[in-house]
């Protein structure tokens, strides 16, 4: 598994270059994980309802193919984009989503954050209030998109919103519950660890 840091990028050309790697895979490619931070932007699931976007504002919306409805990507929020054969990996995505929540309730246990997943909604929650969204799409034997954690981020944008589809759902992250706040950089290396750990193949006994 090879992990790729990309910085703070732009969302679109994100978008297309993980439409294209997947594209151009095959049963050789090795699986990647990018870590990324964007500037402010709305994305829109394939079943995305224009009426979850609350305010109008200057912050731009894309139309993206994964699964779910809107939420808000910025400055702040840890992003990482699982590249990942899950054919190959004879997984199914409903466990790679498992594994994704896994790797975040892990990694918050170690700022002695304690937050959980729920059955009902993906994603990953402290309380009520959720800290990590998850969204992925499928294609060919393999899965892109990811996962977003918030670390140190304005959250006001996502009061524009409902976020993933949920009305009056709030939203939290690692800097209300740590101070000084871990960098995004550290939150990365311990999140990319746990991730790794969870995708290696078990040896069968």
């Amino acid at each position: 598994m090879k992990i790729v840091h990309k910085g703070l990028v732009e969302y679109q050309p994100t978008f297309e270059a993980m439409k294209a790697f997947n594209a151009a895979r095959d049963e050789h490619t090795e699986d990647e994980l990018w870590v990324v931070e964007h500037p402010p932007v709305f994305t829109q699931g394939l079943a995305g309802k224009p009426e979850h976007l609350l305010i109008r504002d200057d912050i731009p919306v894309v139309q993206i193919d994964r699964g779910g409805q809107i939420t808000y990507h910025g400055p702040g929020q840890l992003v990482i984009y699982t590249m990942i054969n899950f054919k190959r990996r004879k997984t199914s995505v409903r466990n790679i989503f498992s594994t994704l929540e896994i790797s975040i309730i892990a990694t918050l246990a170690e700022y002695g954050i304690e937050a959980a997943a729920d059955p009902k909604r993906p994603g990953v929650y402290v309380g009520e209030r959720k800290i990590a969204s998850l969204g992925l799409r499928i294609k060919d034997g393999s899965v892109y998109h990811g996962l977003a954690l918030n670390v140190n981020m304005d959250l006001s944008p996502f009061t524009h919103i409902n976020p993933c589809g949920y009305a009056g759902m709030e939203m939290t992250q690692i800097a209300d519950f740590v101070q000084p706040c871990p960098t995004l950089d550290e939150v990365a290396q311990k999140l990319t660890a746990h991730l790794e750990t969870q995708l290696t193949p078990k040896a069968n006994n």
